[in-house]
């Protein structure tokens, strides 16, 4: 490997004039700043980030963990996140939770183990306060994404949750729908907390009965045990819509009443928080309350920057994204009413 010293020989200078053409420092005439450039091009030479890192005390690296990189929210999360990272001179770690406690954890020892300036987190549940807390302890800043965790102070960037699922619950009603069945997240996990919360709401207001015998918890990887969805469509008043809390979740639904000869929305309507990514482009057909994915990792990582660079001096803050209501083909009146 070519050092320093080699380019130094090479080029009839000290090993500190080097240094200094490399980090930009110290007074050097533009010749010799040319001829030491050149001969480390010529000699093919790669910087030791770790050794730049030692002095300066930064890695120009950043990391990103989020919880399901196959959701195209995180999927285009992560595009915003990384273009405003190069756009800052900033390399970018990625790790993939799997909404797992066990997996996060493997991500946030490597996190600390290479001491990466700062880190841009979508934990995987409430537990994940013990993850973050470690993360103090090593002086790691940290911005939390599109979740927050109860107790953890942080610097956010949340979406408008609860009043996208009351826009969405507020369509149904409009439409006709009384009974709506909620699939939903953990309730160990913000957002689930948060669009149940604007389900009910919207229930409230238009004094409609609350029943938790339609509303189940799911992970929001994908909808996988159709048995218990089977049990609601076969009641005898059985929902005519219902509100998938995630995209993931939708897509899963909407195959398994396909595959049972249920027609969407002919027979049941389905909505859903989050967009289905370039799917919706080729086939817009889900009526969904869509976030603003790529700004959110944009905004995280500018938030994370600025956390880094003022450290305790600055105040925390939350940014609140909205969501917006797109209407498609998935939502139509009750059947009752066709």
């Amino acid at each position: 490997m070519v050092t320093i010293y080699d380019i130094a020989k090479r080029a009839n200078v000290s090993a500190m004039t080097v240094s200094r053409v490399i980090n930009n420092s110290g007074r050097i005439s533009a010749g010799t700043r040319e001829k030491v450039k050149r001969i480390m091009e010529e000699l093919n030479y790669i910087p030791n980030s770790t050794a730049r890192s030692l002095v300066k005390q930064e890695t120009k690296m950043l990391s990103l963990l989020i919880t399901d990189i196959t959701n195209p929210f995180f999927t285009t999360l992560a595009r915003g996140a990384e273009d405003a990272a190069h756009q800052l001179g900033y390399k970018l770690l990625f790790g993939n939770s799997d909404e797992k406690l066990s997996k996060e954890k493997e991500y946030v020892d490597m996190v600390l183990s290479t001491r990466v300036d700062g880190l841009l987190f979508a934990p995987a549940s409430d537990a994940s306060a013990d993850h973050l807390a470690m993360l103090n302890v090593h002086r790691i800043p940290f911005v939390l994404v599109d979740r927050e965790v109860p107790g953890v102070e942080a610097d956010m960037v949340l979406g408008e949750n609860r009043t996208g699922a009351f826009q969405l619950m507020e369509h149904l009603v409009s439409l006709g729908h009384r009974r709506v069945a909620l699939i939903n997240g953990f309730g160990t996990v913000s957002t689930a907390r948060e669009r149940y919360a604007g389900y009910r709401e919207a229930l409230e207001r238009h004094r409609l009965p609350y029943d938790d015998s339609i509303v189940l918890e799911y992970g929001y990887n994908r909808f996988d045990d159709p048995a218990k969805l089977e049990r609601i469509l076969r009641m005898p008043d059985p929902p005519t819509a219902i509100f998938a809390a995630n995209n993931m979740l939708a897509v899963s639904i909407i195959g398994y009443l396909r595959d049972r000869g249920v027609s969407v929305p002919e027979q049941i309507s389905v909505v859903c928080f989050e967009d289905v990514g370039m799917a919706s482009e080729l086939d817009p057909f889900l009526t969904v309350a869509v976030q603003p994915a790529y700004e959110f990792g944009y905004r995280g990582i500018e938030l994370l920057m600025e956390r880094i660079r003022r450290k305790e001096e600055m105040e925390r803050q939350t940014i609140r994204l909205p969501s917006e209501l797109i209407v498609r083909k998935s939502a139509g009146a009750p059947p009752h009413r066709l």
